[in-house]
């Protein structure tokens, strides 16, 4: 445990940025999963209608550097494949 004040006080700041950090990616990893699961079950329909949200999430991570912008644009490359492959 941190003993100097400022420490405390970035250790307090570190958690809850971690808690945030930890929600957006498992967001993010849960819709793409559903992509995924749609695309699986061939709903082409419904993975049209899901794939403005998903990019933006994908874009939102990128932002806020929860993932690389490479990684952030080969989910987007992967997600629009699919797309035109069906």
């Amino acid at each position: 445990m941190p003993i100097v004040k400022a420490a405390i006080k970035h250790l307090r700041k570190s958690e809850k940025r971690r808690t945030v950090n930890r929600n957006a990616k498992d967001r993010l990893k849960a819709a793409m999963k559903e992509m995924m699961k749609l695309a699986q079950a061939k709903k082409l329909d419904e993975f049209t209608k899901r794939m403005p949200e998903v990019m933006a999430l994908v874009d939102k991570a990128a932002k806020n550097n929860l993932i690389h912008p490479n990684n952030a644009d080969r989910k987007k490359s992967k997600l629009a494949r699919i797309l035109a492959a069906k």
